[in-house]
This record gives C-alpha cells, sequence and structure tokens, in this order.
C-alpha cells in the first residue's frame, strides 16, 4: 500500500512529473488533490489528473514518478463521469507552473457535480465547501447541470433522476 498524499508530496509529484516529461502542457488536478492544496483535508489516497493536451511524454513519465514517490496516480476527472461542462477550462484555477506544465483545479462547477452525483460523505462535504469558500455559486450550478442532464443517456452508469434530486437536496440546503 501506498503512502497518503498530503500537500509537500503533492508538489513534489507537480515537481517530478515536469522534471521528467519536458513536454508542454496542463495537468489538471481533481478531487483529493484539490481538496489538500485548498486545506479541506489534510491528505488523499492518490493524485487524480487529467492532461491536456494528451502527450505520451507525460504519460510516459507518470509511472516513473508514481514509483520514486510510492505515490497512486489516476487518470480520472469528472468528465470521466458525467458530461463534460461547457467552459471547464476558462473556470479551471491555476495552481503553479513546473517547467513547462502548468497544473491546475479542474474546475470547481465539475468536480461538485460530479461529487454529488457519486454521493460518499467525502464527496458531499468537499461540494460543501466549493460553496462556502465561494468556489461554485448555487445558480450557477443548477444552471450547468441542467445544460448536461440532457447528457446524462451517455452515462450509463448514472441514474439522471437520483443525479437530479442529489443536486436540488444539495441546492436547497444553500
Amino acid at each position: 500500500m501506498r503512502r497518503a498524499v498530503d500537500e509537500p508530496r503533492l508538489r513534489a509529484f507537480m515537481r517530478e512529473l515536469a522534471a521528467e516529461s519536458r513536454a508542454e502542457g496542463r495537468v489538471y488536478l481533481t478531487g483529493g488533490s484539490s481538496a489538500v492544496l485548498r486545506e479541506w483535508r489534510e491528505s488523499t489516497v492518490d493524485v487524480d489528473i487529467k492532461v491536456v493536451p494528451e502527450d505520451d511524454r507525460i504519460f510516459r513519465a507518470i509511472p516513473v514518478v508514481k514509483e520514486r514517490l510510492n505515490l497512486n496516480i489516476e487518470l480520472a476527472a469528472p468528465s470521466d463521469f458525467i458530461p463534460e461542462l461547457p467552459g471547464w477550462r476558462d473556470r479551471s484555477p491555476f495552481i503553479a507552473r513546473e517547467g513547462a506544465l502548468s497544473f491546475h483545479h479542474y474546475d470547481f462547477y465539475s468536480q461538485c457535480l460530479a461529487k454529488l452525483e457519486r454521493a460518499h460523505r467525502k464527496d458531499l462535504d468537499d461540494a460543501a465547501r466549493m460553496v462556502a469558500d465561494g468556489l461554485v455559486q448555487p445558480e450557477t450550478l443548477r444552471e450547468l447541470f441542467e445544460t448536461i442532464e440532457p447528457q446524462l443517456y451517455r452515462y450509463p452508469a448514472v441514474n439522471p433522476p437520483t443525479f437530479r434530486a442529489a443536486v436540488q437536496g444539495f441546492l436547497a440546503r444553500r
């Protein structure tokens, strides 16, 4: 079992990935990584990332960095679980530049909706923090959900009525 990922280990991951890959691109951190960097929790189990553009040099560097730092790295983003939100790249806050790589938080609206769909306790806590910290505005979240709702049929693991109820329930408490 690999060690938990705290902020120093996450920052080391960013430096090491950039040093190994030397490829120009963006790496979007999501899930527990965003939570750790935003100080919502001390650590996470793995580093979930999306690489844009997809680049073999970066992908080849991932196993090297994973072993060197003894951490879990997953290629996972909200768009793997729910439809991609329009404008997500523009809403993805910058974290740091390391070498040729720019690191960003994956759009918090996308993260929030994906967390509401999954509905684990930590996910719901993170979603609440996104609103409390002003990263997600409830009305915009509602609008973005309504934008993607007609595309949910493309995600067979998602139960659209249950997802809608989760979003409505979350927004009713805000």
